[in-house]
């Protein structure tokens, strides 16, 4: 993973730099308390895949203006405010290895800086003159809400079966990556098969991602995790792991999986025992091939590319999906 993870950030450091100081410039609110605010989820370490994906996107289609990298950070700007709604919703203590927001500045400023960034994020996206690149990032946003609203309506549902959880990465996680994609191409005036060959690649890295992060939750500890292992169960979040393994069980093991959901406040001891049977079952394994799947769906929607350094880049990230630990 290291080698992989290396390569790729050598192959895009200038890109990253570049994004990192249109972050920064472009922030730019009227009060010091909204810099503070988003400043705190925004550099907090963020992988900046999506905008990093919307540069390589437009790249793809021979883009030659000069302002995919403004553009690009409209989607980081918009995926900063669903953390912060979504951490507060969920009654979240870490973030990325720290403190959530609200539990410094409080509910209301949270919620505020979240919808700044949300309304900066079209700002930026108004900006490229094209109404259906507007059309793209609005979309992104009422499915990304949807998508939050579906999955707290199910919360702790032990009947919400795969169909159901796949709708709702789709809107939470996927959609971002296929918007990323599909807004790069755009912006590139790119032809509609290239468009779509690039949007097919951004929603399954979007679905691998989220499913790989699922895994993330039962194999990795507090300290990689960047926030509580077990914290998805313990907020009701029902993921594929567990839905497949909940499928499989017998009558004793499937009651047994159920009393350790259904107890937010579970031991150590209880969550151990819950990984144990989801590898007994079957459900990491599930989750995984299922992962990988997507990622081969990604790779081959790049086909219709011709080879390059760039091509190579998308790949190694679809294949990274798989391979990162938090």
């Amino acid at each position: 993973m290291n080698d992989l993870k290396t390569r790729i950030l050598s192959l895009v450091k200038d890109e990253l730099v570049e994004i990192e100081a249109e972050l920064v410039h472009h922030l730019n609110p009227h009060l010091d308390l909204v810099r503070e605010v988003a400043g705190h989820i925004l550099f907090s370490g963020g992988k900046r895949l999506r905008p990093l994906l919307l540069v390589l996107a437009a790249r793809m289609c021979d883009y030659r203006g000069d302002y995919d990298k403004t553009f690009s950070i409209s989607l980081e700007y918009l995926h900063a405010a669903t953390l912060l709604h979504d951490d507060l919703i969920d009654e979240a203590d870490l973030r990325r290895g720290r403190p959530v927001a609200h539990s410094i500045w409080g509910n209301a400023t949270t919620i505020l800086v979240g919808d700044f960034l949300l309304a900066r994020a079209l700002t930026i996206a108004a900006g490229t003159g094209n109404i259906d690149i507007i059309k793209v990032v609005a979309g992104i946003t009422e499915n990304m809400s949807q998508g939050e609203i579906h999955q707290l309506s199910r919360k702790g549902d032990l009947s919400l079966n795969e169909s159901e959880y796949r709708e709702v990465i789709w809107r939470k996680t996927a959609v971002l990556f296929e918007g990323a994609c599909r807004s790069a191409a755009l912006l590139a005036d790119a032809s509609p098969d290239r468009i779509e060959a690039l949007s097919t690649y951004g929603v399954n890295l979007g679905l691998a991602f989220q499913m790989a992060d699922d895994l993330i939750d039962y194999t990795s500890d507090t300290q990689e995790l960047g926030k509580k292992a077990g914290a998805d169960l313990r907020e009701g979040k029902l993921t594929l792991p567990v839905i497949a393994a909940l499928q499989a069980a017998d009558s004793r093991d499937h009651a047994r999986m159920a009393s350790i959901i259904r107890n937010p406040s579970f031991t150590t001891e209880d969550f151990e025992a819950l990984k144990a049977l989801l590898q007994h079952y079957g459900g990491l394994a599930y989750t995984r091939e299922k992962a990988r799947e997507h990622v081969r769906l990604a790779k081959e929607a790049l086909s219709k590319f011709k080879p390059s350094e760039t091509t190579g880049i998308l790949h190694d990230l679809a294949d990274f999906t798989l391979q990162r630990r938090a």
